[in-house]
């Protein structure tokens, strides 16, 4: 395990504001891990509890949940996405609330 990759994926994530939603290649080429989109989800896992990642922001590339739906993390992340207002339809997020951050975030918060 690459902890220093795993740090900056979390890091990216903890950016995500309320709202929005990334894909998990999104997450990887804003982490310096170009094509790691796996990578991410697998850091995603063992996001220690107390960091709080927002791990239900981050969705696969068509925007669909990123688990079996019906199954109850599906749900959980359904909810946890529904609470900060985006609007789930057919498993998938709208495209209005995908993250897209501006040159401000990429310097100033993205500091890999």
């Amino acid at each position: 395990m690459d902890e220093s990759k795993y740090q900056r994926i979390w890091q990216t994530v903890l950016q995500i504001p309320a709202g929005k939603v990334a894909s998990y290649g999104q997450i990887a080429d804003l982490a310096g891990l170009p094509g790691r989109a796996r990578l991410v989800g697998k850091a995603l896992g063992k996001a220690p509890p107390e960091l709080e990642v927002p791990w239900f922001r981050v969705l696969r590339s068509n925007r669909s949940l990123a688990f079996t739906p019906g199954s109850e993390v599906a749900e959980l992340q359904r909810q946890s996405l529904l609470a900060e207002g985006v609007l789930v339809k057919n498993n998938r997020a709208p495209q209005q609330d995908v993250w897209q951050p501006d040159l401000a975030e990429l310097l100033f918060k993205l500091n890999y």
